[in-house]
């Protein structure tokens, strides 16, 4: 794939995701125009591609984003989580201890360093993990494999539990699809919210800050009736390309080389983590009024933005999802330097016992 020129292979991923995109969409795949196009990344990654998504298109991607999922949010959905807060608490606090063991059986039985299995296993935003984690020595190469083969993971798992459990009305979200709608200064209000974002969460050094500020300014716009939100599908579906191929594009055959030793591991580790917060979803059903599918995706151990886009091709509380979904991450960034100290420290003392144990 690298011997061809850039020209063709942008030409490739774009028909190549077109293709895939809406074929999934056909069969009602939720966030299939986000599953095709990281599909199709994953596999020009692995061939040797040598295009990548440039940063600035995949802050803006998640700007937009945000904005989109601002106007699913509304100050209603935390008088549930006040009401709620001690099982939302110990949700977290489930996800945390969990991800945690994860990094440390990670250490344990692989060749991994405490602070990259650390890192890597954290269930928070994946750009923010990855970018965190150089500062802390983590290898920024094997914590980025494993954020986003991670979120590759939940990514497919998610939009197949959603498909099977909602049918053929999965995919097909709360309202009509309309492409190309009317627009109005709404929308060029909807852009300045969302460019301003981009270029003041990178710089107010707020983690995954290109989604969080539009979100919230967003929101805080929207549920006021100060000004509706106008995102048409086709600047959505501009952004979940670019996001599906910033992640796929990434899993490039240097990376996959060096992390093969330790892959195996990794799959367990993800599938263990998954299945925790599997449980942790039906437990909340148990104790609150929400379906299970909305409890799923609100503990998926995901990336928010991938979270978002499958939560908004799906009939599900999208105020719920991004409300755990967001307090998760911040509950993550404030432990996650901790977390990764103290397996740090464990790493020492495992590899001094395994060692004596081999004399």
């Amino acid at each position: 794939m690298e011997r061809f020129p850039p020209l063709v292979q942008w030409l490739i991923l774009l028909l190549a995701s077109l293709v895939l995109g809406f074929g999934l969409q056909i069969f009602h795949i939720p966030a299939a125009l986000l599953l095709g196009p990281m599909i199709v990344g994953v596999a020009m990654g692995l061939l040797g591609a040598s295009v990548r998504i440039p940063v600035p298109f995949f802050v803006a991607s998640q700007a937009v984003l945000g904005c989109m999922i601002a106007q699913s949010l509304s100050p209603s959905i935390v008088t549930p989580l006040l009401a709620d807060w001690p099982l939302v608490l110990l949700v977290l606090a489930a996800t945390l201890m969990a991800s945690g063991v994860s990094g440390w059986c990670l250490v344990r039985f692989s060749n991994l360093p405490g602070s990259t299995g650390a890192w890597g296993s954290s269930p928070g935003g994946a750009s923010a993990m990855v970018a965190m984690a150089g500062d802390y020595g983590a290898d920024v190469r094997l914590v980025a494999f494993m954020q986003y083969l991670r979120v590759l993971f939940v990514a497919t798992a998610a939009a197949m539990v959603v498909r099977i459990g909602l049918g053929d009305e999965a995919g097909h979200g709360s309202v009509v699809q309309v492409w190309f709608p009317p627009l109005d200064w709404h929308f060029l209000g909807t852009l300045a919210i969302a460019v301003g974002g981009a270029w003041l969460g990178p710089r107010l050094r707020i983690p995954s800050g290109s989604l969080m500020l539009p979100m919230i300014v967003g929101a805080a716009f929207h549920a006021t009736g100060t000004m509706t939100l106008q995102v048409p599908e086709w600047l959505l579906a501009l952004a979940y390309a670019l996001i599906g191929w910033s992640v796929g594009l990434r899993f490039t055959q240097s990376i996959f080389l060096l992390a093969l030793r330790t892959l195996p591991q990794m799959v367990v580790s993800i599938l263990g983590l998954m299945l925790f917060c599997g449980g942790l979803a039906w437990l909340l059903t148990q104790f609150l009024p929400v379906d299970l599918l909305t409890a799923y995706l609100a503990t998926s151990p995901g990336g928010l933005d991938t979270v978002a886009i499958i939560a908004a091709g799906s009939r599900v509380d999208m105020s719920f999802v991004m409300a755990i979904q967001t307090l998760r991450l911040f509950t993550i960034l404030l432990t996650g330097p901790a977390m990764a100290r103290f397996i740090t420290r464990l790493s020492p003392a495992l590899e001094q016992n395994s060692v004596t144990n081999q004399q």
